[in-house]
């Protein structure tokens, strides 16, 4: 299966090391893995102007680094998307990523996803909203969210335990 995780950190952390552990076991399950750092990207959020839907035949009219991750993400069978918690959501970075997708309406080969969080605290329940509703509006089936909170952010018992689940996705 082809697996595109779009990594929503501006930086290598906590949420870097969820993505590194995903990766792995994914690869020693046989799947293809192609991560892509967006959180490091520059990509402006969806301007609502409905170039990609009436000209631009799902083209969005901005031209930023979007036009990396689309392949990817139109060839993916599943999208694991993976942040940081900020103020009870995922980053922006991930948000405008995810939002850019709207131009195509869904991804084209995806039927699977997934969500890995890393915060200080249990306040993600804004972040895992916002992945369900994306995700049913695009009618994905939910393989599973992973949250490391507090001390399980980077600890082996917590890395063993992403490893294992992207083994059996």
């Amino acid at each position: 299966m082809k697996i595109a995780i779009l990594n929503g950190s501006p930086h290598k952390a906590n949420t870097s090391a969820m993505v590194d552990a995903f990766l792995q076991g994914a690869q020693e399950a046989g799947h293809e893995v192609e991560v892509l750092h967006v959180g490091k990207m520059k990509i402006a959020g969806c301007l609502g102007c409905e170039y990609c839907h009436t000209k631009g035949n799902g083209q969005c009219i901005q031209k930023d680094d979007m036009e990396k991750v689309m392949p990817a993400y139109l060839d993916a069978e599943m999208i694991v998307y993976a942040s940081p918690i900020f103020y009870s959501g995922i980053t922006a970075q991930l948000s405008a990523a995810a939002q850019r997708v709207y131009a195509i309406g869904k991804p084209a080969k995806a039927t699977k996803a997934a969500l890995l969080l890393s915060s200080a605290t249990k306040s993600y329940g804004g972040a895992v909203a916002t992945y369900q509703n994306m995700i049913n509006y695009m009618g994905l089936e939910d393989k599973g969210i992973i949250t490391a909170v507090g001390d399980e952010n980077g600890s082996e018992d917590k890395l063993n335990e992403i490893r294992n689940f992207a083994k059996n996705i």
